[in-house]
């Protein structure tokens, strides 16, 4: 069987509920290797993951046997699992609705991996991208 070639990336971000401030610094590790674990297992190749206490950040080397809404959903799905039964925040933990996702050119993924690694400075300096912020038609504001 014959398998395509492709070099698809995409750059996903979803935030919390209303914003609220959910991800606290103990959790965000552990919510990152589910939210890598289960993109794996969809198939993608994260290259990136990154965020602060009200959204997450991810760049993936997409795959072409599942849609973007359904990953993102199935992604969405697995972590505010895992923060409510597996690591029993707190507190009620979940995730709005929407989410935004942009193409990246091969050539753009190394400048975006770094923005999503270092959005805890972008944030605190106000050097965001705004149009790499959107979710749900909202940009995220800097906090600088």
């Amino acid at each position: 069987m014959r398998h395509p070639f492709t070099q698809l990336y995409v750059h996903l971000v979803w935030s919390t509920w209303k914003r609220a401030p959910l991800i606290t610094p103990d959790l965000q590790q552990r919510l990152y290797a589910v939210i890598q674990h289960q993109a794996s297992q969809l198939g993608a190749d994260v290259i990136a993951i990154g965020g602060i206490d009200d959204h997450v950040h991810v760049l993936t080397r997409f795959p072409t046997t599942i849609s973007i809404s359904t990953f993102v959903q199935r992604l969405k799905g697995a972590s505010s699992h895992f923060v409510t039964h597996v690591a029993k925040a707190p507190c009620v933990f979940k995730w709005q609705g929407g989410y935004g996702a942009f193409t990246v050119s091969k050539r753009g993924v190394p400048t975006v991996r770094a923005y999503v690694l270092n959005q805890a400075e972008h944030h605190r300096t106000g050097t965001l991208y705004p149009d790499l912020e959107r979710t749900e038609g909202q940009t995220v504001r800097s906090r600088g």
